[in-house]
């Protein structure tokens, strides 16, 4: 039985992911920042069949107790197999109007977090044979996109911290897989940051007609069982990635051209 703990839980792709996990009977932690939206997604966990469940709040903005949670989820149920990075947070602003402290903390709860927390778990995961990490990037770590530019660049970074890891500890039983994800009907679009750092609270209408984050959550349980080292999440939009690798100065030109909202 395959103990699973996932990151950003309370909504979209990450609830999406539990439900699966839970209806294979696996036992589950799961983070996010609102209890009540934690204990409502264990109780349908449970209802789908989830062989257990512990529910571990955290504000992963706040990085100084992240090595704690790291411990207390592995001593849930006396280890971790799949970690799930999935919490993350965006923002609705250009660059000049993207006050430092936003970009910070983009950074902090999209890249050092999930960082910290897979160098936290990494000796765990290797005493213990091996393990499964995955990350949530997006299609915005592959190429800037207006109004995103502290969300893409901690995307970006993810690639980097995540490959590094996975070429370095392969040969110890540990996999990687990036998630990637395009247009995914979720709820980041709402809570992403806007000028002055308060609540966007507008559904991008592009979002809106993204792939459903059950039909995602599907493609992402599956790659990481099967230790793909990428999972490219969406529709039509994901041409752009291939536009980027082989014809970069024409997507520099579309990503300009690219209705942001």
């Amino acid at each position: 039985m395959q103990t699973v703990w996932i990151t950003g839980v309370s909504s979209g792709i990450g609830q999406a992911c539990a439900y699966r996990y839970a209806m294979q009977g696996c036992r589950l932690v799961l983070t996010s920042t609102s209890r009540p939206a934690l204990e409502a997604t264990a109780g349908k966990c449970r209802e789908l069949g989830a062989a257990e469940i512990r529910i571990l709040p955290y504000d992963l903005s706040e990085p100084d107790g992240i090595r704690l949670l790291v411990h207390e989820a592995w001593d849930a149920f006396g280890g971790i197999d799949i970690l799930y990075c999935n919490a993350g947070i965006s923002q609705r602003t250009k660059v000049e109007d993207t006050p430092m402290p936003v970009v910070r903390k983009l950074m902090e709860v999209n890249f050092f977090a999930p960082a910290a927390m897979a160098q936290a778990i990494l000796p765990l995961m290797i005493s213990n044979g091996g393990g499964r990490i995955a990350v949530t990037s997006s299609i915005a770590g592959k190429f800037g996109f207006p109004l995103r530019c502290a969300y893409s660049s901690s995307k970006f970074a993810l690639y980097g911290f995540f490959e590094t890891l996975r070429a370095e500890y392969s040969s110890q039983n540990i996999s990687v897989t990036i998630v990637c994800p395009g247009r995914v009907r979720t709820s980041i679009s709402m809570n992403a940051l806007d000028k002055g750092g308060v609540r966007h609270g507008v559904m991008d209408p592009g979002q809106d007609r993204g792939l459903s984050a059950d039909a995602a959550a599907a493609r992402i349980v599956r790659a990481i069982r099967k230790r793909k080292n990428e999972v490219m999440v969406g529709r039509g939009e994901l041409l752009m990635v291939q536009i980027r690798r082989f014809f970069p100065n024409l997507c520099v030109r579309l990503a300009a051209k690219i209705k942001p909202v």
